[in-house]
């Protein structure tokens, strides 16, 4: 839990939110100093434009001496010639630069000729001679021209730009893209991943920010780039130049040093709060505490948090619980909770007095101060043991979560019982082995290794019985399903061959012959009438239908003869 508070602290106390800065509304006079970039715990460094152990004052603005004048960086020290370098001074009108690709000395074509050289006499021609062959270049060539030109100028190495960000990108790789632009032009901005790191807070789109660094060429797109090391924002107060001159100096004299931090304990008896009792600090703490860690006893010094008198106030907090001891055990506080909600700059201004910082460092207690939200650094955060970024955050770090203890108390009776066991396994073998070794020599375990032997017979019979009952079973059952089949079929095959002979006697029946209209004439006798000769008018004759018969009677006889 320390560790990852001091690894956060490292990583969150270069940054200072933008609001912070411009808390004020102030624009600070042209040729202000500059904040300097962020100090981490341990390093030293000195203002910007100011030498190692210089005391950071509020420098004379310069005054422009004219048109050809640049404006002075703010965070230039007072007195340092910030004007442009001279413009060279052309001795006449004739001083003309020959053209990119010729030859030193030679004249351009259509120039007129030198005052000092020959006159041509009238009448006579000037002597013609081949025109110089123009050199092509090519796209890189003209690129590298350009970028050492730019390079080679000493006021585009070190410059200081005033604009409104605009378009700001990040990349993946962490670097920010971003323009300035004011009303007459825009300038490409990039920041290098490791100069975001040290600059105080983050360029923000519709900002007016001033931004230092070098102009340079990116040559893969030919164009012209601003590479930024330095950010300030426009109206940069002396709130802040206050504060990074005081951190710079505490931090020369150590009191921000990572050997000083001292390690939180893991699971604290008793802790001293000091905080406001109006805020929601002092709840919210109370709380997190509660939920993560009950068996902690609360010690609660109240203190002004913000206002005049504040410094103070916080610092009595601090003495009377360096003070404070139980009157049971005589145990003082095993930690110090510094904390209050956020606020600008001036709100947190107390935290950031000289005072306030000594008596943090100075304390005999571990102090984790927390104040204000994540993007608040206060330098009272700098000289203590652990930096939280919030006053809940504070409270998680200083107590342990009764969960994570609980986990880890399973932990460990999970692997005391492993090694419990462990320790009785060898000797459980060798106790078994011998065990088993008596059990050996026992005629009973004879009797029971041949009654098993027979039991195993016995059982192999038995399933080689069942084996051929189920195969004997599962044959018949097979001729049981295939039986109605073959009686289907062979009923089938019956019924067409009845009805093919059907067919045949219904072809060969005279029954066949009356259906199709034709009829049987008999006799009075039964015999079939078969001439018309035969018969007389009046003769009864018999005419039989295919379903039913007619008597009739002879009308007339027709001869059907040739």
């Amino acid at each position: 839990m320390v560790a990852n508070a001091v690894s956060r602290q490292s990583e969150e106390q270069t940054w200072l939110p933008f609001d912070d800065f411009i808390a004020s509304g102030a624009r600070p006079p042209e040729g202000a100093g500059s904040a300097p970039a962020p100090i981490a715990p341990g390093v030293t460094h000195a203002p910007t434009g100011l030498a190692e152990g210089e005391d950071v004052a509020q420098p004379t603005p310069t005054t422009r001496p004219s048109s050809e004048a640049g404006h002075a960086p703010t965070g230039m020290a007072a007195g340092r010639d910030v004007s442009a370098p001279a413009p060279t001074t052309r001795s006449s009108s004739d001083t003309r630069h020959a053209p990119t690709g010729m030859a030193g000395g030679e004249e351009p074509r259509g120039a007129a000729p030198s005052p000092g050289g020959p006159a041509p006499t009238s009448g006579t021609r000037p002597p013609t001679s081949a025109p110089p062959t123009p050199r092509i270049l090519a796209v890189g060539e003209v690129t590298r021209i350009i970028r050492d030109a730019i390079r080679e100028a000493p006021r585009l190495r070190d410059v200081w730009v005033e604009g409104e960000v605009g378009q700001l990108t990040v990349s993946s790789a962490g670097h920010a893209y971003f323009t300035l632009k004011d009303e007459k032009a825009q300038l490409r901005c990039m920041i290098f991943r490791d100069d975001r790191l040290v600059i105080p807070f983050e360029p923000r789109t519709g900002l007016r920010l001033i931004a230092h660094g070098r102009l340079d060429v990116f040559e893969p797109q030919g164009t012209y780039q601003l590479y930024v090391d330095a950010l300030q924002p426009a109206g940069f107060g002396d709130l802040a130049l206050q504060f990074e001159a005081l951190k710079a100096r505490l931090a020369a004299e150590g009191l921000f040093d990572a050997s000083r931090k001292r390690a939180l304990p893991p699971q604290p008896r008793t802790i001293g709060i000091a905080t406001s009792l109006s805020g929601a600090v002092l709840h919210d703490i109370t709380k997190v505490l509660g939920r993560r860690w009950p068996l902690v006893r609360v010690v609660v010094s109240s203190c002004q948090v913000q206002g005049p008198g504040a410094a103070e106030s916080i610092v009595a907090a601090l003495r009377r619980l360096g003070r404070w001891t139980d009157r049971e055990t005589g145990r003082a506080t095993d930690v110090i909770i510094l904390a209050r909600g956020g606020g600008s700059l001036e709100d947190l201004w107390a935290f950031n007095e000289e005072s306030v910082v000594r008596a943090v460092a100075a304390h005999p207690c571990p102090v984790v101060v927390g104040v204000g939200h994540e993007m608040d650094v206060t330098l009272a955060e700098f000289a203590a043991d652990v930096r939280a970024a919030t006053p809940s955050v504070a409270a998680e770090l200083v107590v342990p979560s009764r969960t994570d203890e609980l986990a880890r108390l399973r932990t460990v009776q999970a692997r005391l019982g492993a090694a419990i066991q462990r320790s009785v396994a060898v000797p459980r073998r060798q106790l078994d082995a011998e065990r088993r070794a008596l059990e050996g020599f026992r005629p009973s375990a004879y009797l029971a290794a041949e009654r098993e032997r027979v039991g195993l017979l016995l059982d192999r019979a038995t399933r080689a019985i069942d084996g051929r009952l189920e195969v004997e079973r599962g044959r018949l059952t097979r001729l049981d399903d295939r039986l109605p089949l073959l009686l289907q079929g062979r009923l089938a095959r019956a019924r067409t061959d009845v009805g093919r002979s059907r067919a045949s006697l219904d072809a060969l029946s005279p029954f066949a012959t009356l259906e199709r209209g034709y009829a049987i004439v008999r006799a009075p006798g039964g015999a079939i009438a078969r001439e018309a000769a035969m018969h007389k008018p009046g003769d009864p004759l018999e005419v039989q239908l295919a379903r039913g018969a007619l008597d009739v009677r002879v009308e007339r006889v027709r001869d059907s003869g040739p």
